[in-house]
């Protein structure tokens, strides 16, 4: 079984893209992995500031009372820092499930920061503040509210060791897949490339070698069948090297079951004023032209498909391809392709050569001449009606209504 290059490409592209995305999903739980270590830092920040509450400079009750608002507001504005942090943490909400217990902390660590709030507010006025049962209120408020932000970094700990498991986990997959994938497609592109050398080998043992790549089968293919018709030089145009009528009929005969279920398409292709009877340029430049035509319609040829020089300036073309619309295409890429061309006389006056053409789907039951004949009517129609264009058998079929 060959292998398609256009498959393999495209699922290396699908690859690339899941590649990227997993690269993506890894930053993200880097970014969301420091935002657990911003937690810790807020909850030792929390506890730096009621330390600093319960040791306020009692000598100045003002000062000491301007201190305390700052810090209690500040601690209230570190939960709420908290809570905005746990917003981004989906590994623990959607992953770990710890969404209520997390948020059961906070609003418990939020009620005791409130009640040592309030201890610190009663302590710390005038009247109050050599009582000894509101210092040891606030002593137990304090330790309290120690105790439960430790214990929320605690189970930060835990939570972090369960994402660990789970990062180490994910990586080696990607790992796995990346590096097993990248084994998969390295023999895979050093295939293709060895069907490459081969296309370019010119060595005489090139039939030992077994091809990968179906695109590659069909290209060796036409090149043999390339080679086998220009051994009999009685079906070959001597002027463009390809087919003539005959070579036409028998190159047709040859590839016609090849891929039976697509649609055959045959378009004859006439030089715009360019005529035998009158030849306007010299028989040099006339040649080189009917060559360069050539040449670019072997250009967009395919394995299954027929191409000849049926007449002073007309070629005829037979394409086989999945789609009407696809041959179509194919016919307007090769008459555009052509309208691109450039000459110069010799006095270096430029040459435009456009082409007209006669475009009919072949229908199976149909002989080559009918096809030939009703193309050569479709053509007519092109030439007549500004030329430079491919008329379809519907266009003449328009016109005669």
């Amino acid at each position: 079984m060959k292998h398609s290059i256009k498959i393999i490409f495209r699922n290396l592209s699908i690859f690339l893209a899941l590649t990227s995305i997993m690269a993506t999903i890894a930053l993200l739980l880097i970014v969301e992995q420091n935002n657990s270590f911003h937690k810790v830092d807020n909850l030792n920040n929390q506890k730096v500031i009621i330390s600093t509450l319960i040791k306020l400079d009692t000598k100045d009750l003002d000062l000491a009372l301007i201190q305390y608002n700052g810090k209690s507001n500040q601690l209230k504005l570190e939960i709420n820092k908290l809570r905005d942090l746990y917003t981004y943490d989906y590994i623990g909400k959607y992953i770990l499930k710890n969404s209520d217990e997390y948020l059961a902390d906070l609003d418990k660590l939020s009620e005791l920061t409130n009640k040592f709030n309030d201890a610190a507010l009663k302590y710390y006025t005038q009247e109050n503040i050599k009582n000894k049962r509101l210092k040891t209120n606030l002593d137990n408020s304090f330790n309290e509210l120690y105790a439960q932000i430790n214990n929320i970094i605690f189970k930060n700990l835990l939570y972090n060791k369960e994402k660990f498991h789970l990062f180490k986990t994910i990586a080696i997959m990607i790992l796995v897949v990346i590096f097993a994938t990248t084994i998969w497609y390295r023999r895979r592109l050093n295939a293709i490339y060895q069907d490459i050398l081969f296309l370019y080998s010119v060595e005489k043992n090139r039939g030992e070698y077994t091809i990968f790549s179906s695109e590659v089968d069909a290209i060796a293919l036409r090149m043999k069948r390339k080679s086998t018709s220009t051994d009999n030089q009685a079906m070959i145009d001597p002027v463009t090297g390809i087919n003539n009528n005959r070579g036409l009929i028998n190159s047709y005969a040859e590839k016609k079951g090849m891929k039976e279920s697509n649609f055959t398409s045959l378009t004859i292709l006439e030089i715009d004023n360019f005529s035998k009877s009158n030849r306007a340029f010299s028989q040099e430049l006339t040649q080189l032209i009917l060559k360069k035509v050539a040449f670019t319609i072997s250009l967009h040829e395919q394995s299954t498909d027929v191409i000849a020089r049926t007449d002073y300036n007309q070629f005829t073309i037979i394409l086989s391809r999945p789609s009407k619309e696809q041959s179509y295409k194919d016919i307007e890429i090769i008459r555009q392709s052509i309208s691109e061309i450039k000459f110069q006389t010799h006095d270096r006056k430029p040459i435009q050569v456009t082409v007209s053409g006669g475009y009919v789907i072949k229908p199976n039951n149909m002989h080559l001449d009918e096809t030939i004949s009703q193309a050569k009517k479709v053509l007519d129609y092109a030439k007549n009606n500004g030329r430079n264009k491919i008329a379809q058998i519907r266009d003449l079929a328009e016109q005669e209504l």
